[in-house]
């Protein structure tokens, strides 16, 4: 197998469309109920947020922690792949600060998206 292609191989691990915003919200607050981040991804069907976080668990960015309770209760925290992740996380939030122009009322509405999260302003 060529460079390229185990690059490539590699970089498709986070390459699906939920994956780098589960790992947003899961290291914002270190650990993160199903139900949180369903409500924090508010576009996302249950069954492809469940995908994504099989994903993930099965390419070494987040641990599930199943407590064997009914109803289910079931938490992901990053695991130490998922934490080396992190700098890449807070450069891109930067890189986004910085080239994108955010009206007021952008700006208010993120911050009122934060506030309902419950998660705090990164910078």
């Amino acid at each position: 197998m060529t460079f390229m292609m185990s690059s490539l191989i590699r970089i498709s691990v986070i390459g699906g469309k939920w994956k780098i915003e589960i790992l947003f919200y899961v290291a914002l607050e270190d650990v993160r109920h199903f139900g949180e981040l369903r409500r924090c991804l508010r576009n996302v069907s249950e069954s492809t947020l469940s995908k994504q976080l099989k994903e993930l668990v099965a390419d070494g960015f987040l641990e599930r922690v199943d407590f064997g309770e009914v109803p289910p209760r079931v938490e992901y925290r990053l695991t130490r792949r998922g934490l080396s992740f992190k700098p890449l996380l807070q450069a891109m939030w930067d890189w986004s600060e910085a080239e994108f122009e955010f009206s007021q009322a952008e700006a208010e509405q993120m911050r009122r998206e934060r506030e309902s999260l419950g998660i705090a302003q990164v910078r």
